[in-house]
């Protein structure tokens, strides 16, 4: 019996061993390969002509930065050409330049990040639920702790179809992703854990209207866009309207629809590569009269914003509306946030505040290219597996899991039977 429980004891300490192997092997990247070799840009620009050629891609914007100045871009189309003032919708990414308008009304305090964000609203109110929806706070909707469970996944509307008001997609979005309740309500103890919403962004939408007095579009232009000179930036498209719209295309290469949004603030943001270059120097330090946060944010206020919020698997993954990707060297990280929608928009950015080094891309037609890019970057410049790349490693890690926990017990059962078998041989 002894030596029974001897084997289950080593076999236990084994499939521990193992799993605690290949997890910290994935998260730091020991068996991948980087995309290019280490050098300079040179080498991973090629690398990102290669992926193109090698897959389908509509329109395509890429701007690699270094030490705060554009290095190189990179441009891609199907049909017409794009190029650094072609808007694209940018999907997801849009709540990170979201958060920064809510963090300017919690800077001018018109907003304060932990009073239940019910005290601001009057056109709409959470429905009640079996938790206390007072702990519905602004800093718990940017960082997407506040218990909401809309699973949110915006499908937009149609051409021709009217927009659903703000209050109706909050109480039941009629655009919600395939499979997605779409109602807007606290399923989950606030600040308890991580879940992403998209929902608690469009909430933050109604309340910047509340408190300021605009509409959501008109607040962000006049209070970032045009500070921060982003001259191709809105929420809201028009047809009037005199800039270049980069073209939308299914992942089979078709013409894709052109969709709108009530959801604003979580996924309708157009934007053009320049101007995302414009908002990528907002958190890198300039000279003494264009500091951190270029006189629209305070420095303190974007420190803020990418100090850790949510975490989940022991990693630091969300700030106030920033994605935390990966450790850098000094105890900050490497920040920005990805998009992703259908048809085929995949948006990325990412941003070493330490070193001012970072990438952008902006993509239509192909629904991951622009996020694994933009990871496979971070683990070339930095070594680093970043949080969406060790998501896409994540599958292999568990199959190499299993078949090593299988391979662990099937030899343990063979030793054991062998050992017993020639134990009873002797007696």
């Amino acid at each position: 019996m002894k030596r029974i429980l001897k084997y289950i004891l080593l076999t236990i300490s084994l499939l521990m061993l193992w799993a605690v192997i290949i997890f910290f092997g994935t998260q730091n990247g020991w068996w991948h390969q980087a995309i290019a070799e280490q050098g300079e840009s040179e080498e991973y620009i090629n690398a990102v002509k290669e992926k193109i050629s090698q897959q389908y891609v509509g329109n395509f914007a890429l701007a690699l930065v270094k030490n705060g100045n554009v290095e190189d871009e990179i441009f891609h189309s199907e049909g017409k050409p794009v190029d650094r003032n072609t808007v694209f919708q940018v999907a997801s990414l849009s709540k990170w330049i979201s958060a920064f308008g809510v963090m300017k009304l919690v800077e001018e305090g018109k907003l304060d990040l932990d009073v239940p964000v019910s005290k601001y609203l009057t056109r709409w109110q959470l429905p009640a639920s079996e938790f206390n929806n007072d702990g519905v706070t602004v800093r718990r909707l940017l960082s997407h702790t506040a218990g909401l469970t809309d699973g949110l996944g915006y499908s937009g509307f149609e051409p021709g179809v009217t927009i659903q008001p703000i209050e109706e997609s909050l109480t039941q979005a009629s655009d919600a992703d395939e499979g997605i309740s779409g109602a807007v309500k606290v399923g989950v103890e606030p600040g308890a854990e991580f879940k992403y919403s998209g929902g608690g962004f469009t909430l933050l939408q109604l309340l910047v209207e509340e408190v300021s007095g605009q509409s959501f579009a008109s607040f962000m232009k006049e209070s970032i866009f045009e500070p921060l000179n982003m001259t191709h930036s809105s929420y809201i498209w028009e047809d009037s309207s005199s800039f270049k719209l980069a073209e939308f295309y299914n992942s089979d290469g078709t013409k894709a629809t052109h969709y709108s949004y009530t959801s604003l603030a979580a996924t309708s943001l157009y934007t053009s590569l320049n101007d995302m270059e414009a908002f990528f120097q907002v958190f890198l330090m300039g000279n003494e009269n264009e500091p951190i946060g270029r006189n629209v944010l305070k420095p303190e206020t974007i420190k803020v914003m990418r100090e850790p919020h949510a975490s989940t698997m022991g990693m630091d993954i969300w700030g106030l509306g920033t994605i935390l990707y990966a450790a850098n060297e000094n105890g900050d990280f490497i920040i920005g946030h990805d998009g992703k929608s259908t048809p085929p928009i995949n948006t990325a950015v990412r941003l070493n505040p330490q070193t001012g080094n970072g990438i952008i891309i902006l993509e239509t037609g192909n629904p991951l290219l622009a996020t694994k890019l933009a990871s496979e970057w971070v683990f070339w410049k930095t070594g680093k597996v970043d949080l969406t790349l060790f998501t896409m490693l994540k599958n292999n890690m568990v199959s190499t899991i299993w078949k090593g926990w299988f391979a662990i017990i099937i030899i343990t059962l063979i030793i054991g039977i062998t050992r017993y078998r020639k134990m009873k041989a002797k007696m």
